[in-house]
């Protein structure tokens, strides 16, 4: 049987271990086995937690005046205690599971998260939650999720600009061509309107000097002619046939 001062110590190393942790699960046992009693302790020393077998006369004075107190009454019969400094809902899914699946051996009498006393559905409601890591990953997912589609943006902005400067540097000398050609096109045409207008004119100061009115003749011309022509015909006698 513990002394005394043993027992003060035992409690002096509760109070400290409690006053440390976040979260604490008060369980109790029937006629449990070596080999569960291990499994159990293993299972929550890998998840972090710390378990041990209290008294409860010790264990109410442990609490008192701490985030446990509101849990003093559930201190009956045989009673253990399961605590966590880190992520409450690796505990409450550690106890959760385990309680259930050895139901005729193990018990659950209350829990307490951050001070707050709850009951068995409230802790299965607590561990069907993702871990804290888990919670961690998924938001430095959105973050750099969220990080990189800025990111994305910021960088899209100068490429945009640079294909924008790209397709106006490209479509310049096309431009500049096309005007060029159309210059040229411009002064062909009227190069050749200005021959073409030349030739015109030449042509028809040609026509209007070779189509030009005849002089009509004069009544002293036709006299003159006349004359020349009857002077010019020779001479016939006219002498009858003589009678035989």
């Amino acid at each position: 049987m513990k002394t005394r001062e043993q027992k003060q110590k035992d409690l002096n190393a509760l109070t400290e271990q409690l006053s440390n942790s976040k979260s604490a699960m008060v369980i109790s046992f029937n006629k449990v086995t070596v080999n569960k009693d291990q499994e159990l302790r293993e299972q929550l020393r890998s998840a972090g937690a710390n378990y041990k077998v209290v008294k409860n006369t010790i264990a109410r004075l442990a609490i008192k005046d701490t985030l446990y107190g509101g849990a003093d009454e559930h201190f009956k019969g045989v009673s253990a205690i399961a605590w966590t400094d880190t992520d409450p809902v690796i505990l409450s899914k550690t106890v959760s599971k385990f309680v259930k699946a050895n139901s005729e051996t193990f018990s659950f009498k209350v829990g307490v998260v951050d001070g707050r006393v709850i009951n068995l559905s409230q802790v299965e409601a607590i561990a069907s939650l993702p871990s804290k890591e888990v919670l961690i990953s998924k938001l430095l997912f959105v973050i750099n999720a969220q990080a990189q589609r800025l990111v994305t943006v910021i960088n899209a902005v100068p490429r945009n600009l640079a294909v924008v400067v790209k397709l106006i540097g490209e479509s310049r000398p096309a431009t500049a061509q096309t005007t060029e050609l159309k210059t040229e096109q411009t002064q062909a045409t009227a190069e050749t309107s200005a021959v073409t207008e030349e030739a015109t004119e030449t042509a028809t100061a040609q026509t209007t000097e070779q189509v030009s009115p005849q002089e009509e003749p004069t009544a002293e011309t036709t006299i003159e002619q006349s004359v020349e022509e009857t002077a010019a015909a020779p001479e016939t006698s006219q002498e009858e046939p003589a009678e035989e």
